[in-house]
């Protein structure tokens, strides 16, 4: 069966799932396979749950019409991706970056939303399965798209971009995430840089914060780049306030001067900027870009403040590496309190830095003094320190609900894999 055949048959059945526990009557199955999972062995059982159609790369039961057999479930439903892609000619906005990159991807997408109908990647599926998913689910009314793209080794973002084929792209920035897999922060800017490479070569539009240096190098050759910055660039702000949320003043480029935030963190302030760039490139009213950044909440552990009791908890435990755990501590030191506790769980993926980098974090939690430090997992094990330090999530919670904490303020943070958000369960509402 060829693409345009299969893009037939998606028409009729325009929703597509991985997962026969989220299958809905009518949705095509693609069987994907991993090391620890075969699609394949569920696509009978997708057929009788109600899916349409189950597409398959190994023999399942030849005499089922139901079943396409292909010779690659994942290759075919990223072709089919970019198949769907092609039928648009609408702004497709890519977004990677080492931090930040789901945050600033939400606020693009409240901004844009408030004018145009816009689709955007759900939660964080922004990997080789999440990007094509995420293009199959936007429909033909769309007038706007925002794509996030992750990546943990080089071409991946190459790949991605093959099928998102993007007319605008933002690398929200570099920092030290994915060291092992990237061969270290040149990997990750060559990496990362990929995304700019496509703009580049397909004389698209690229929006960057003027204030990293290594922006405007990774970007030369760009044609068409859209600055933004707290010095310089077509908006222009910086930090009026940020305790306990962000406020952003603008000195250029905005017909309004502030946008009072519910975002934890000055390392924000580029997030806001770029949403706002945005919206003012795309003609989006100036009252709609405030009011709509105005509304957000943020989510899913990411840079949320949190009021339990008497204390006060920033919970930003969805990911950690050492540019974004660094930024966390710095913001977290200049908020006025004199009962701060660090909950902090270790990093992932540094590879042969990580006992370098979690020491490197202990070097900065002594510089700001902070003395009411838990330490959970990961190479903090094998740092030089003398902090409370436990080896999983469960057991900081346990030990945390002992010190029955009141008019704290507490930073959660942690890599996805250390399940900090874990540690909530030790306070209650009194």
């Amino acid at each position: 069966m060829t693409i345009s055949e299969l893009y037939t048959i998606y028409l009729a059945h325009p929703s597509v799932q991985t997962d026969t526990r989220k299958l809905k009557t009518g949705d095509i199955y693609f069987a994907l396979k991993g090391e620890n999972f075969n699609g394949n062995h569920f696509a009978l059982p997708a057929l009788e749950l109600g899916a349409a159609y189950a597409v398959i790369d190994e023999d399942v039961d030849a005499s089922n019409n139901k079943l396409i057999k292909v010779d690659d479930v994942l290759t075919t439903l990223q072709q089919l991706a970019k198949h769907h892609r092609e039928q648009f000619n609408i702004p497709f906005i890519a977004i990677t970056g080492s931090n930040g990159k789901t945050t600033t991807k939400e606020l693009i997408h409240v901004v844009l939303s408030s004018h145009y109908k816009t689709y955007t990647t759900e939660g964080n599926l922004n990997n080789h399965i999440g990007v094509p998913l995420t293009i199959l689910k936007i429909k033909s009314d769309a007038q706007m798209a925002v794509i996030e793209m992750g990546a943990n080794h080089q071409k991946e973002i190459e790949g991605y971009c093959k099928y998102a084929q993007p007319t605008h792209g933002i690398i929200s920035n570099v920092g030290k995430a994915h060291l092992e897999g990237f061969g270290g922060i040149e990997g990750v800017k060559k990496g990362k840089g990929e995304l700019y490479d496509f703009i580049r070569s397909h004389n698209g539009v690229a929006f960057a914060f003027d204030d990293y240096d290594y922006l405007h190098e990774m970007s030369k050759g760009i044609q068409q780049i859209i600055w933004y910055g707290t010095k310089q660039g077509q908006v222009v702000g910086h930090v009026k306030t940020s305790e306990p949320f962000l406020e952003v003043e603008f000195s250029n480029g905005t017909s309004f001067q502030t946008i009072k935030t519910n975002l934890v963190g000055d390392y924000n302030l580029p997030n806001i900027l770029c949403a706002v760039t945005i919206g003012k490139y795309f003609n989006v009213p100036g009252d709609k870009i405030k009011s709509s950044i105005e509304n957000y909440v943020p989510s899913n552990s990411r840079s949320q403040l949190l009021e339990i009791g008497s204390n006060k908890i920033i919970l930003d435990a969805y990911n950690a590496n050492p540019s974004s755990m660094k930024v966390a501590i710095e913001n977290f030191s200049h908020i006025n309190s004199n009962n701060k506790v660090l909950v902090l769980g270790g990093m992932m993926e540094l590879g042969d830095e990580s006992i370098q980098e979690h020491e490197n974090l202990i070097k900065l939690i002594q510089q700001n003094n902070f003395t009411n430090v838990i330490l959970v997992g990961g190479n903090f094990k094998h740092t030089h320190q003398s902090f409370t330090y436990f080896d999983k999530a469960d057991e900081a919670t346990a030990y945390i609900k002992q010190q029955n904490f009141h008019d704290a303020y507490l930073l959660i943070k942690g890599s996805r894999s250390m399940q900090m958000e874990k540690v909530l369960s030790a306070f209650t509402i009194k």
